[in-house]
């Protein structure tokens, strides 16, 4: 029900803002007029991050990989060119730390810490980062060896030792105020998505809470003093309509409706009267009222021309939507596709059974229909984690892609801060979709994405961003990143 092109579109939506604000981590920086002290916390600091990274990079599983080194913590200081730099020198003021290294990386290896981290119920997460910190106080700095060493090195004072684990622990405060976002964020999503599955469950509703309305208004005509025949024997095609009444007593619908709260009908009776005039000023209400006989298919089929024609048309509908959630407006396409869809399959279904059971017993209609024609929240396990792994494979790897977007612009003609902002998110959404997820065809991946800059973006970036993109696909498969080799015409 909730399909990858919603997912999509929340993903780009949500890492718009969430990138537009997003408190960049990095390192701390040369400190300004530094003293012999403050170069010596300086250089210190430095190399316990590289020495760090050494460490992660050292301690490997018996299948060959190296849990600790993919971390976000040290994923991101081992792409800071001041610690690459220390790295590859592995010295500084002439005093090594290599050998503490490797006796650092065997007391890690044995430490409860690190098997602790490889117990973990929830890999990757912010929790599983706080090892580097507990790594740092529990082990490094405690460590008689590496204290030893440090004396040795140029400009060495306590207090310099003091300033560089000030340092460390502003490192790791800022790495956790940038990374402590991404949770929340994905809760976000989460809750985005049930939404959008509230949304269709209320929709299904509404044709219940629109009849009701319809009926009390006719019972009170029906008791006025001076009532006309038409009031007191009025038309009830449209409050009997068997499809209504199949929604009103459904105990799967029930069940959603109670678990979602108070529904629209409880402080919206304005909008759903204004539906319900707007129904019954269709022409699709007024045929079919005076059509001879209707049956379970023309109720269905009236439900569905009033959803499309009437309902998802009506500005007040529209506006409590607004009003109820900030997701719902821009659900409302691709839930209200669902719900007539569920509709015309509630009709099918009604009619197979009835063919199927012809010449036996009658049964009522939730019997024949079923009790699975309501579509569940994802097709599968895979479309269930797609959106949190789509998103935090941009967050993880933003500086990367957004690289690969630079790397294929033609700066003769656009300069990269031209660029609408919106356009280098969708670009890097769908970078991060071909570069990991190696089952959706490259073909329905491009399309998706330019099919939503038309609706998000500026009015002349989808050209734009669809000639950038497939340049950057080529320039990506020429270096052998991307192998995905089908790329479709456009449709």
């Amino acid at each position: 029900m909730i399909n990858r092109t919603l997912i999509r579109i929340k993903v780009v939506q949500l890492l718009y803002s969430y990138l537009l604000v997003e408190n960049q981590f990095s390192i701390e920086s040369q400190p300004e007029s530094p003293t012999r002290e403050k170069r010596f916390a300086y250089a210190l600091y430095l190399e316990v991050l590289a020495m760090m990274t050494g460490i992660a990079a050292g301690i490997k599983r018996r299948g060959g990989d190296s849990p600790l080194y993919e971390t976000r913590f040290i994923q991101r200081i081992v792409a800071d060119e001041r610690v690459r730099s220390v790295i590859s020198r592995r010295l500084n003021g002439g005093v090594s730390l290599a050998d503490v290294e490797r006796m650092l990386t065997e007391k890690v290896k044995e430490s409860a810490l690190y098997k602790k981290f490889l117990k973990s119920e929830n890999p990757g997460s912010l929790e599983d980062e706080r090892i580097w910190e507990e790594i740092f106080n529990l082990i490094i700095k405690t460590d008689p060896q590496f204290n030893r060493v440090i004396t040795g090195m140029e400009n060495y004072s306590l207090s310099g030792v003091e300033r560089m684990e000030k340092l460390m622990e502003a490192t790791f405060t800022s790495f956790y105020s940038a990374a402590d976002r991404l949770p929340d964020a994905l809760k976000t999503l989460r809750k985005s998505m049930e939404k959008a599955r509230e949304l269709y469950f209320r929709l299904l509703d509404l044709p219940a809470r629109i009849t009701a309305l319809r009926a009390a208004d006719i019972e009170e005509r029906r008791k006025a003093f001076l009532a006309s025949d038409e009031d007191r024997n009025p038309n009830l095609r449209f409050v009997d309509n068997a499809l209504t009444d199949y929604l009103a007593h459904n105990a799967i619908l029930e069940a959603e409706i109670n678990r979602y709260g108070t529904s629209l009908s409880s402080d919206d009776e304005p909008m759903l009267r204004s539906l319900l005039n707007a129904i019954m000023a269709s022409d699709i209400y007024k045929e079919y009222m005076e059509f001879p006989v209707t049956d379970f298919e023309r109720d269905c089929e009236f439900w569905r021309n009033i959803y499309r024609q009437v309902i998802f048309a009506n500005p007040d509908f529209l506006e409590a939507l607004e009003d109820k959630s900030v997701f719902w407006n821009d659900d409302l396409d691709i839930m209200g596709t669902f719900v007539i869809k569920t509709v015309k399959k509630i009709a099918d279904r009604y009619r197979e059974a009835r063919e199927a059971a012809e010449g036996r017993n009658s049964a009522d209609e939730e019997t024949l229909i079923g009790d699975d024609v309501f579509l569940p929240m994802y097709k599968d396990d895979e479309d269930s984690r797609f959106g949190a792994e789509l998103f935090t494979a941009v967050v993880e790897n933003r500086d990367t892609y957004r690289e690969y977007i630079h790397s294929a612009l033609d700066r003769k003609i656009w300069e990269a801060e031209r660029m609408a902002y919106m356009d280098v998110v969708i670009m890097m959404t769908a970078t991060a979709e071909m570069l990991n997820f190696p089952k959706i065809p490259l073909n329905v991946t491009l399309n998706e994405y330019i099919d939503i800059v038309k609706c998000y973006s500026t009015e002349k970036s989808s050209n734009f961003v669809n000639a950038l993109l497939r340049d950057m696909v080529g320039k990506l498969q020429e270096a052998g990143v991307l192998r995905k080799t089908v790329v479709e015409n456009r449709r």
